[in-house]
């Protein structure tokens, strides 16, 4: 039976801004993933710092809180086969000179900052940046280690 879990994707305000959003959503639902949930926000400084949290006290923090905070973004869960990992390489690496051809960082980001995508780094990351975001969404059926109950 394949392996079904969701992960967080966020289309970060500079592929916002680039009105690439849809050529973003096209290439999750053409690599298999499916977007269960979606909503445009527009963080608040306050709100990058909590979210991004792990950062804090790194080098480039007061700066991707800035860049997060600087306009609006898409946050998705998407569901799928071995989800985290196919929107990761999907995604490609953080700096999208590094990104092969055809990730969407390659395609979408200018630079490590500037990559136009956010992808949770493992299941258990997923659940908790998931439940930032949507707060209200019943994760339950959508459980990263769901057992199948038989019944």
């Amino acid at each position: 039976m394949a392996h079904s879990e969701i992960t967080l994707a966020i289309i970060k305000p500079d592929a916002v801004e680039q009105k690439v959003i849809g050529n973003i959503i096209s290439l999750i639902e053409s690599n298999g993933l499916t977007i269960r949930a979606m909503k445009m926000v527009h963080l608040t400084a306050g709100e990058a710092r909590e979210f991004y949290a792990v950062h804090t006290g790194k080098s480039f923090f007061d700066g991707l809180v800035n860049f997060m905070s600087g306009g609006p973004s898409v946050v998705m869960v998407l569901e799928g086969e071995h989800a985290v990992a196919t929107w990761r390489n999907l995604m490609g690496p953080t700096d999208p000179q590094n990104a092969p051809e055809g990730s969407i960082r390659r395609s979408f980001g200018t630079d490590v900052r500037h990559n136009a995508t956010h992808g949770s780094d493992s299941a258990d990351a997923a659940v908790s940046e998931i439940a930032y975001f949507f707060s209200g969404l019943d994760q339950s059926h959508l459980s990263p280690s769901r057992e199948e109950s038989g019944r």
